[in-house]
């Protein structure tokens, strides 16, 4: 396969929305393409990074983003420039514009892992290297590219009238996720807390690429509806960061939202658990986080596959899609 033509302007991966079905596929499929290449113990022929850097431009602490972003900036041969709040003068003696312009002078990329979306906004609007959001309070787009893989990887090709189900917050993780799986035709039916509502914009969304691909999508505050026949149990922090002083409030509104053998009881027989990681117990129980059906420590390595393929297209090639 071959690169499809050159976009005409610089191309930022914001979300996994401002994708087309196509170009998300790409990512997926080439995620799984460099993840076979490693496991094999082969290597990429060149290194078309050797030479050049990489920023990681971090507000907030991580693990998996972290260490993913840093693997994928060496596999091509780029050197990761890891760049915390507490190393350099954003928000201490200098905007963000300023920051962004001097940081993407002298850069490839950068990954922003931030708190507010408007900063991605903002970094895209003044940097002149491609911008991948590494999340934001809004989105995640690398975890939804991981996630699919995983997905892919355990249902194989038979994607289609798969149902994935989200119990948990309308937060950042599943507006992307949402998205991903229609695009990729599989069900989505989203379980929140009465009062927690997904955003109008990700409806219209969800709408828009479910008329495209055929896959449905189902809003509900029961969760026993959301996991009725679902093949892949989904959830997430019931309290993000940044929310900390909310604790209280936040789990007393998902009470009866633990995902456990109960709830797998009501899924396909086939059902599968997946967390972006970390995970709280009152979240899912131990039985299924670290019983059979969980799938999140491979879908917790994944990330790295999800951020080469990042790589490739919105930098090697310059945001071309291998499609």
């Amino acid at each position: 396969m071959t690169p499809s033509e050159p976009a005409s302007s610089l191309r930022h991966l914001v979300s996994i929305s401002h994708l087309s079905t196509p170009e998300f596929k790409s990512l997926v499929n080439r995620a799984e393409y460099h993840k076979k290449l490693i496991k094999s113990g082969e290597q990429i022929t060149s290194q078309p990074l050797q030479g050049k850097t990489i920023a990681l431009l971090f507000t907030k602490r991580s693990t998996r983003t972290r260490v993913s972003t840093e693997g994928a900036a060496v596999y091509f041969g780029a050197h990761p420039m890891f760049l915390g709040k507490d190393d350099i003068q954003l928000g201490v003696n200098e905007s963000l514009h300023d920051t962004t312009k001097i940081i993407s002078s002298m850069t490839s990329c950068i990954f922003a892992r931030v708190n507010q979306h408007s900063d991605i906004q903002e970094l895209c609007k003044y940097s002149s290297v491609p911008i991948v959001n590494a999340l934001c309070d809004t989105y995640h787009p690398l975890q939804a590219i991981c996630d699919l893989l995983t997905i892919k990887e355990t249902f194989h090709d038979n994607l289609e009238n798969l149902k994935l189900a989200w119990i948990g917050d309308a937060n950042n993780v599943i507006n992307d996720l949402s998205i991903a799986a229609l695009r990729m035709g599989i069900n989505v039916a989203i379980a929140t807390p009465q009062g927690v509502e997904i955003a109008d914009h990700i409806r219209a969304k969800a709408a828009e690429v479910s008329k495209e691909t055929g896959a449905k999508i189902e809003l509900t505050h029961d969760p026993k509806v959301a996991a009725t026949g679902a093949n892949i149990l989904v959830t997430d922090t019931f309290v993000s960061m940044g929310e900390e002083s909310q604790k209280a409030e936040k789990l007393a509104k998902f009470k009866g939202f633990q995902i456990n053998s109960e709830l797998g009881a009501l899924a396909a027989p086939n059902w599968k658990f997946m967390h972006c990681l970390p995970r709280h117990k009152e979240e899912v129980s131990d039985d299924v986080f670290y019983g059979d059906h969980s799938i999140v420590f491979p879908e917790g390595e994944n990330r790295l596959y999800a951020a080469i393929a990042t790589v490739e297209a919105f930098v090697v090639n310059k945001g071309k899609f291998v499609i």
